[in-house]
């Protein structure tokens, strides 16, 4: 098999590229910019572009399939070329779907909590030596790839909502046909891509009814949106298996909980991550790992990158590290981290960096959202703005919208760095929450604290 990709360079692009040149494909690819750690990774196993940029001519008939990424345009030289030859176009779902025809295939949807539920069943599998493949949006311990594609019996896979490419604009998870799926809950979000909380919920439904006959859903019951759309769009030929909380308890900052007749202790926190472990041994569950064993093995799981990660602590300092941009995660991150330390002080600070979230007319779904920070603090780069060619956001709309008393709104990388080098560490915690980097500021270094 010869693939070409177009668009290599993205963060689980060039993950699949690796992956099926270690399958045994004959792998190419181009792109118009590289970052690291693609370009080292892509150079270790010789797929590394030799120049930038998009090159027609390398593409010929002899080629079995183009992978389209989403950082590539609809008038990209290269899939005007394959077009013209004839040439078999995936997005990266629909070729995730290809590789696992003759699979078992496990999808994990939902809003907040994918990454995590889907490291989690991949951690099980790991630890009880399953044979498995996988697809999951984030670095994980014991893990080399973020994409594994192999002859192995199952694939896990996290499946998320978004448009699958730049030509084909349905969500991804809905070309995956699951045998097993998960929706961990439903918050709207991205309002560029889904204009309105009716359209969102749609994407939700066709995922359920791509199901395959004799699947089955497993969701959370908790969340009083997904209940309503999962009951009112029942099948009659899967299967539904509701989950919740599950018995726990909280002693010194230590989350035990109950599976089966089986206690575990977990390195994680937290309730959200309480449902995400509740989904994630339903899977388990699903392909017959026993109670005791998911829960010798979950008792060993640390999360996922950037998923309130611990990324340094001192004394009775601890500094977390969250990919929560949205309200519903905003919140989830927040809570967990006070209710898991009651007694210490919780400083928040959130960079709105998403085109929604500095969207002016979406800050009202934030209210509420840091009302258990004991000192909340948002920051958003004038750059990321302009970058995204948005409009100058008004401090006072941002107040406004997200209702906190005391909130602190910056907008400077210096007036951030000064605020936080102020802070008393003691018996504090500090939780970061973006999916940027605070316009490249250096947390630990600002707040003088080694990893």
């Amino acid at each position: 098999m010869r693939i070409h990709f177009i668009s290599i360079g993205g963060s689980v692009m060039h993950q699949l590229a690796i992956a099926l040149k270690r399958k045994g494909y004959r792998v190419s690819g181009s792109d118009d910019e590289i970052f690291e750690p693609a370009v080292t990774n892509l150079r270790n196993e010789s797929i590394l572009p030799e120049k930038i940029g998009w090159f027609p001519e390398n593409i010929t008939l002899n080629i079995d399939g183009i992978i389209l990424g989403m950082h590539a345009k609809e008038d990209n030289p290269e899939l005007a070329k394959a077009r013209e030859l004839g040439l078999k176009i995936y997005s990266f779902p629909e070729y995730i779907f290809h590789e696992s025809l003759h699979k078992k295939r496990i999808a994990i949807g939902g809003s907040h909590g994918k990454t995590t539920t889907t490291a989690m069943v991949m951690h099980v599998l790991n630890y009880a030596g399953s044979d498995f493949d996988y697809l999951v949006g984030a670095r994980l311990d014991g893990f080399e790839q973020s994409v594994k594609i192999t002859d192995a019996p199952v694939i896990v896979c996290e499946a998320d909502e978004y448009p699958a490419s730049a030509v084909e604009r349905r969500p991804k998870f809905h070309f995956l046909f699951p045998h097993i799926a998960v929706l961990t809950g439903i918050a709207w979000d991205h309002i560029n891509v889904f204009p309105t909380f009716g359209f969102y919920l749609e994407q939700f439904v066709v995922f359920i009814n791509k199901i395959e006959k004799n699947g089955v859903l497993i969701y959370n019951e908790t969340d009083t949106v997904l209940t309503k759309v999962v009951k009112d769009n029942l099948r009659t030929d899967i299967r539904y298996v509701p989950y919740g909380l599950p018995q726990h308890t909280v002693e010194n900052g230590i989350t035990n909980v109950i599976i089966g007749k089986e206690k575990a202790s977990l390195a994680v926190f937290g309730n959200h991550n309480l449902l995400n472990l509740h989904a994630a041994y339903g899977v388990c569950k699903e392909l017959k790992i026993e109670d005791t064993l998911f829960a010798k093995a979950i008792t060993s799981f640390t999360g996922a990158s950037k998923r309130l990660e611990l990324i340094a602590q001192k004394n009775d300092c601890n500094i977390y590290r969250d990919f929560a941009h949205a309200p519903s995660k905003v919140r989830a991150s927040i809570d967990a981290v006070k209710e898991q330390f009651p007694d210490r002080k919780l400083v928040a600070i959130l960079e709105l960096h998403t085109f929604s979230s500095l969207n002016v007319s979406f800050m009202s779904e934030y209210k509420g959202a840091m009302d258990k920070a004991d000192e909340a603090i948002v920051f958003y780069s004038n750059h990321a703005l302009e970058l995204k060619r948005m409009e100058p956001l008004n401090p006072e709309s941002v107040k406004k919208g997200f209702e906190k008393e005391n909130l602190v709104v910056l907008h400077e990388r210096k007036e951030l760095e000064e605020q936080l080098k102020k802070k008393d560490c003691t018996s504090t915690n500090f939780l970061f929450m973006s999916s940027g980097n605070y316009d490249g500021m250096n947390i630990l270094d600002t707040l003088d604290i080694e990893p």
